[in-house]
Parts: C-alpha cells; sequence; structure tokens
C-alpha cells in the first residue's frame, strides 16, 4: 500500500512506486483509482506550483470554512521540511504539529486533509513545490499563524543567516488554544 499513517489523525503519506533504470525513473504521482482504493474520494480541482530557494519559509496557512482546501503536496526538484498543524477542534490531535522532509529525490507526498494549516521551508539550494487542492483559492478565507508560535512549538530546522519570510507571514496572530 503507498499510503503510511502519520501520528495526526488523517494526514497521509504517498510514497507511490517509483521505476528507475538508466533512462532516470517514472511513477504515477496521481491516479484516482489508487486514491479511491484507499478510500480517499478527493476530487482535486486546481494545481499549483511554487519555486523557493534555501531558507525561504512558506506558513503557516489554510483557508477556512467553505473554502477550506485538502491538499495532495510534493517537491519536483530539491528538499523542504514540509509542516502541518492540525486546527480541527474535534481532532485528537488538535493544535499538534507533524513535519517531514519531502524532496525530488525521495518522491513523497502528503495527504493534508481540510482543517490543517500546512508551510514548509527550503532547506536545499532552490526547491520547486507542487500540490493539487481540492477547492479553489478563497483569499477572503485565508487565515494563517506565526510560524514560530509557540503554542505550536513547531522545531523547524536551523538555517545558517537564518530565515527569508513574507511579511505577512510575520504579522499573522498567535494561535489561541480554546477550541
Amino acid at each position: 500500500m503507498p499510503f503510511k499513517t502519520t501520528p495526526l489523525e488523517g494526514l497521509l503519506i504517498f510514497e507511490p512506486r517509483v521505476f528507475e533504470d538508466s533512462r532516470g525513473y517514472f511513477y504515477e504521482s496521481y491516479n484516482t483509482k489508487t486514491f479511491r482504493e484507499a478510500g480517499i474520494e478527493t476530487t482535486f480541482v486546481q494545481d499549483n506550483q511554487a519555486a523557493s530557494t534555501k531558507g525561504v519559509l512558506r506558513g503557516l496557512h489554510q483557508q477556512t470554512g467553505h473554502a477550506s482546501q485538502t491538499k495532495l503536496v510534493r517537491v519536483i526538484s530539491g528538499e523542504v521540511f514540509d509542516v502541518t498543524v492540525d486546527l480541527r477542534p474535534d481532532s485528537p490531535t488538535y493544535h499538534q504539529w507533524y513535519g517531514i522532509y519531502l524532496s525530488g529525490e525521495n518522491h513523497r507526498q502528503l495527504y493534508i486533509p481540510r482543517g490543517f494549516a500546512h508551510g514548509y521551508l527550503v532547506t536545499s539550494e532552490e526547491a520547486t513545490f507542487v500540490y493539487k487542492c481540492d477547492n479553489f483559492y478563497a483569499p477572503e478565507t485565508e487565515q494563517g499563524f506565526r510560524y514560530d508560535d509557540p503554542a505550536f512549538g513547531v522545531e523547524w530546522p536551523k538555517m545558517e543567516g537564518g530565515y527569508t519570510v513574507a511579511d505577512r507571514d510575520h504579522t499573522w496572530p498567535l494561535a489561541n488554544l480554546n477550541p
């Protein structure tokens, strides 16, 4: 089975079967049938791609309400430390975080259900990050939390020279731990 569980309920690691030979490699990055056989009925409607350099930290972001999103994230070149925080008030893993290295070499993907905040840190010289969403981008529903919020205690890898963070990611509020 290409899916592995994580400590956070519903958050799954997808490890596709990779075929390698002298020409390179091939794998199916997404197949509806494979996901449905695992009980995942998500219909993706939008693909996004971002390129960043070492030390760029994006997140922690999510869309809420009617525009909440399930995501399938991966890296096609380079490496990132990918982080999710469970923000589902009724979840047994509420406010817990999970981090995993995703890279163009390990081909891992992370299936992130609705209700999680998401972010990542580029740990290689450059990285190209791609992800599918099951809902369209709706800026009016976007919210975020500071990547260094002590309420979550995310242990980001240390980077020589620190992190490159967008102005808005420095100004998100700290989490309110009351559900």
